[in-house]
């Protein structure tokens, strides 16, 4: 159990970084690029009758990982359509990981901007107390002299 919390808590803090410096969109490109070629090369060679060429078997994958699908080239084998099964799951992975890394870079800016309120509102917190302390001591003394020129006529 510890290790499985180590290993989870190594890969989210390297996922963490690539996010935060902006290098998981060239990541995430790569990965898609790399799938899609090895798509179309593997049912290119596994489904030649369904795929005549190379460019049409990076076509089916490009679409097929972009969860298109527009069906003018498919796969008719049983590997063609396990390779085709294995795209799709693939390819909604990635959109899935893809939606969730712009939703959380917009929540976390979105948490700096706020962030960022909350520290300017509380130094000028700290200036308005600042400020009634100064009012509220200048009243004081004020009371205080009332009162002591109140003593000097009573006595």
């Amino acid at each position: 159990h510890r290790r499985a919390t180590h290993g989870r808590s190594r890969y989210t803090e390297y996922a963490r970084s690539r996010i935060n410096s902006g290098k998981i969109f060239p990541l995430l490109a790569g990965t898609l690029a790399v799938l899609a070629i090895s798509a179309g090369v593997i049912v290119r060679l596994i489904d030649h009758r369904d795929f005549a060429s190379l460019g049409d078997a990076l076509w089916w994958s490009i679409v097929t990982l972009a969860t298109v699908g527009y069906g003018d080239v498919v796969p008719h084998t049983t590997w063609g359509r396990i390779v085709g099964s294995v795209v799709i799951v693939f390819g909604v992975t990635f959109i899935s990981i893809l939606t969730a890394t712009v939703t959380s870079y917009f929540i976390s800016a979105n948490q700096e901007d706020f962030a960022a309120d909350v520290a300017e509102a509380a130094e000028q917190d700290k200036a308005d107390d600042v400020e009634t302390h100064r009012l509220l001591n200048e009243l004081l003394d004020r009371v205080g002299a009332i009162e002591a020129k109140l003593d000097d006529r009573s006595h």
